[in-house]
């Protein structure tokens, strides 16, 4: 690890274990039949992608792709179609498959028509088997999508989680990130949401954008606390390869100091301004109303249990590969990726993935569990894998503790300080495994 990564508090942001960047070519193709067969389906979350958004903004590299030719999404809500009956019936009869949280991401799915959210809605229900009025549900919208007739369909449908990305209510520094858009039209978009009295209103808000400062983001975080979000995810400023702000830097792409210390104040600010306000912090992004409903299912638990995506830029969790599509940010290779998925008619093999062997399965556990504010207890860790963090890691979470980043690598329950979930963006990368950070390096951007 060189000198610039254990210093700079951004490398990365760690959302899923192995990043999809990890992935290869599956030259065996195994069957869903065949990787499902002896996994546990009794408590599993159901992800459905979209690719579809009406701008990108500056800072994505999501796979995604600009609008839609007339006819593709429809001949993608077909597709999810075939791919969902694939999948249900590769999961088989032989005991019961439940699913206990569910999600549609993006991409954009509140892109899709009022009549299109409902066919989607159809598919995780009718294709797959899922109550979504029974289970946590909880969908991506932005303000220009979150209409009135789309959000009644996901409120009657049963959606307990509206997620919204504004990330900044400052006109000018939505426009610094290439996010066209107006305070006015984002408080409509809100007012509409709250119309629908689906319980949970996350807000997406970004820090270190140029020409932000620490007056302006308390006054963004102000804007979105006038609503009363139940949620709030403060995300720090990434310009990451191939994206519309990428094209346009013109420094080199080394560390930068000062923008780190900027982002890291701001983080700072932002943090103990919720705190002060009535929120809880959950994670380095999230933080939750005190007197909010609790989302996700007690017996779902992200570390361990299965995942279906659906999708041409889902993944998929077993407990011995994670597998998906092909993936790219770039935009001539997402369209070439998308119409590939719309004219599929065999989904009954993996592709794309990444095998977990034990030693992979202990790190992934450790880390997406550090990575929450509430930690990582050793019994639960002994009770699963047999063994202790420390006997595993014990190197990596010494190096954390000299950091002053964990508290007590011995302890009974594993924590981050608040300085190590302020540096969340370096400890992930901190933990990945030598393959996989070598696969990630090996990989051609695209």
């Amino acid at each position: 690890m060189t000198t610039a990564q254990l210093t700079s508090p951004y490398q990365h942001y760690v959302y899923a274990y192995p990043h999809k960047t990890a992935y290869r070519r599956l030259s065996d193709r195994p069957t869903l039949r065949s990787l499902w067969a002896a996994q546990d389906k009794s408590a599993m979350a159901l992800y459905l992608h979209i690719p579809f958004c009406e701008v990108r903004c500056g800072f994505c590299n999501l796979f995604t792709r600009i609008g839609a030719p007339d006819g593709l999404t429809t001949a993608y809500l077909d597709a999810l179609q075939r791919q969902a009956e694939t999948v249900r019936e590769a999961l088989g009869d032989g005991e019961p498959v439940r699913f206990a949280t569910a999600a549609f991401g993006g991409g954009t799915p509140t892109f899709l028509t009022a009549s299109e959210l409902e066919r989607l809605c159809d598919i995780a229900e009718q294709g797959m088997g899922a109550d979504l009025r029974a289970i946590p549900l909880s969908v991506e919208a932005s303000p220009a999508t979150a209409t009135a007739d789309r959000l009644a369909v996901l409120a009657e449908r049963g959606t307990t989680r509206l997620s919204l990305g504004i990330q900044s209510f400052v006109d000018s520094e939505a426009r610094a990130a290439v996010r066209p858009q107006r305070r006015a039209d984002v408080e409509a978009a809100l007012a509409r949401i709250r119309d629908t009295a689906i319980p949970v209103l996350n807000i997406d808000l970004i820090y270190g954008i140029d020409g932000q400062t620490e007056e302006t983001w308390l006054r963004s975080l102000d804007a979105a606390l006038a609503w009363q979000p139940e949620e709030l995810y403060l995300y720090p400023l990434y310009v990451r390869p191939l994206t519309g702000l990428d094209r346009h830097r013109t420094d080199t792409h080394g560390p930068d100091p000062a923008w780190d210390a900027q982002r890291l104040s701001l983080y700072r600010a932002g943090r103990d301004h919720l705190l002060a306000r009535g929120y809880t912090q959950q994670s380095m992004r999230m933080f939750r109303r005190t007197d909010a409903p609790q989302q996700g299912a007690d017996d779902y638990a992200c570390q361990s249990d299965g995942m279906i995506g659906l999708g041409c830029g889902a993944r998929s969790y077993t407990a011995d590969l994670h597998y998906s599509f092909d993936y790219a940010v770039g935009m001539h290779e997402i369209r070439g990726i998308i119409d590939d998925y719309v004219t599929t008619t065999d989904f009954a093999h993996a592709e794309v993935g990444y095998r977990m062997d034990p030693h992979e399965a202990r790190r992934r556990h450790l880390l997406q569990s550090l990575l929450q504010a509430e930690g990582l207890p050793v019994d639960d860790y002994r009770a699963r894998f047999g063994t202790t963090p420390l006997d595993d890691f014990g190197p990596e979470l010494h190096r954390l503790a000299d950091r002053g980043w964990l508290a007590e690598a011995d302890s009974a329950h594993l924590r981050l300080t608040p300085e190590g979930i302020a540096h969340s963006d370096a400890v992930g990368p901190d933990l990945f495994s030598p393959a996989v950070r070598a696969a990630m390096a090996a990989y051609e951007r695209k």
